[in-house]
């Protein structure tokens, strides 16, 4: 029987007893329809999982006793930062799950001359809360034992210069591949952009900040596509999908 799997934001130990936030609590009683004594596997992102038993599901309260930590990992040798033009609603939400199921370690939300989406009020802050929802439940999924770390929305033109690694971002007009390429110290920058692609004037950012432009073969691919291949492409390259067991 498969046990289920739960992120939370707290510090975690053997032996210890902790009570799960509302949202939490509503997902294993509600959800999952957990109830006393079975097992649950909780993590708080810092790497391994703490193998609980539920204490108390009830309305008032869900209760987890800490019992064993499991040392584990899933992490790809390879070092993945990305840097994502914003596109509109489920094609963002997609991008950001497909990429941490695909072993992204770092993530940045990018606003870009042909972003679509506009962040008036609050809205920008309750969409980072959004995709962080994703980030988490991803995890879940997918079982990573690291957070990705998901960065704040920044401006293409600022992003750019502070990168570092093998630099790339991805141009369907580019001659390059990323077979040609080689990674520095086993770290890679991607660049995707939104929908539209990149301006005449982002491309002479990324290439003046050392971004070498890529394509992924003859077709045009849509944003969401193009990021999952790129991400997909340096695994199998560089990273841990050429080398399991």
């Amino acid at each position: 029987m498969r046990i289920s799997r739960l992120y939370v934001p707290t510090d975690l130990a053997e032996g210890r007893q902790i009570m799960l936030d509302e949202d939490s609590a509503h997902y294993v009683r509600t959800v999952l329809r957990l109830k006393k004594d079975l097992q649950i596997i909780l993590f708080n992102g810092d790497g391994g999982d703490y193998l609980c038993t539920l204490a108390e599901v009830s309305r008032k309260q869900v209760l987890i006793d800490v019992q064993q930590w499991l040392d584990r990992t899933v992490e790809s040798p390879l070092t993945i930062t990305f840097g994502l033009g914003i596109s509109r609603g489920d094609r963002m939400d997609l991008a950001v799950q497909k990429a941490v199921e695909l072993g992204v370690n770092a993530m940045t939300p990018l606003l870009t001359e042909r972003c679509v989406v506009q962040f008036k009020g609050e809205k920008k802050q309750q969409r980072l809360q959004h995709w962080q929802k994703i980030v988490q439940h991803a995890a879940e999924q997918s079982g990573r034992t690291l957070l990705p770390e998901l960065a704040e929305i920044e401006h293409l033109s600022d992003w750019v210069d502070k990168q570092s690694g093998l630099k790339v971002f991805l141009d369907p007009y580019a001659e390059a591949s990323l077979a040609d390429l080689k990674p520095e110290d086993m770290k890679v920058t991607l660049l995707s952009g939104p929908e539209g692609g990149f301006s005449d004037q982002e491309r002479e950012f990324a290439k003046a900040a050392g971004f070498i432009p890529v394509r992924l073969g003859s077709r045009i691919l849509r944003t969401e596509t193009a990021s999952l291949a790129a991400l997909s492409t340096v695994q199998m390259l560089w990273g841990d999908f050429g080398s399991w067991k």
